[in-house]
């Protein structure tokens, strides 16, 4: 059973939002600076994060995206189907083709798991993971980091 980079990114660039919406729209090159994903494939998760209703783009100066729901109302297992990503721990993709043609003697048992895990995530809103010590913690590190990184560019910028 594995979580592909889409899911995963898909997740950390919602919880990022989530951490930074009371600042106003999020921008996703802010996202991509923060966390280290591609500005390009933060694009692409994000249309399908939109048409999903998961967020809002926001227009003009100070645009970026908002959440469209309270943190306490999205729990990752939304997240992660809305980038189309399948938590799956068959190896048929649950075709039921994995012998010969046929489902093997286990097909049953890995689709439970795929099951079980889907529901654990959906239990666990944007909300809950904000509360946590350890990623307030990262969040305030990356935040740290990235201000270090504006304020460098800004001197190179004013020696030049």
């Amino acid at each position: 059973m594995r979580l592909t980079t889409k899911g995963r990114y898909a997740v950390t660039a919602m919880l990022d939002l989530a951490i930074h919406a009371q600042q106003g729209p999020v921008s996703l090159n802010d996202i991509s600076g923060r966390q280290g994903i591609s500005l390009s494939y933060l694009e692409q998760l994000f249309a399908k994060l939109r048409r999903s209703e998961l967020v809002a783009s926001v227009r003009g100066p100070g645009g970026g995206y908002r959440l469209n729901r309270a943190p306490e109302l999205l729990n990752v297992a939304d997240i992660v189907d809305a980038v189309n990503e399948s938590i799956d721990a068959t190896r048929c993709n649950r075709r039921g083709n994995c012998q010969d043609g046929h489902e093997c003697l286990t097909h049953h048992l890995w689709c439970d798991l795929s099951e079980q895990i889907h529901g654990f995530l959906a239990g666990i809103t944007l909300a809950s993971l904000i509360e946590r010590e350890e990623v307030r913690a990262t969040a305030g590190r990356q935040n740290q980091l990235r201000h270090n990184r504006i304020a460098a560019l800004e001197s190179h910028d004013e020696i030049a």
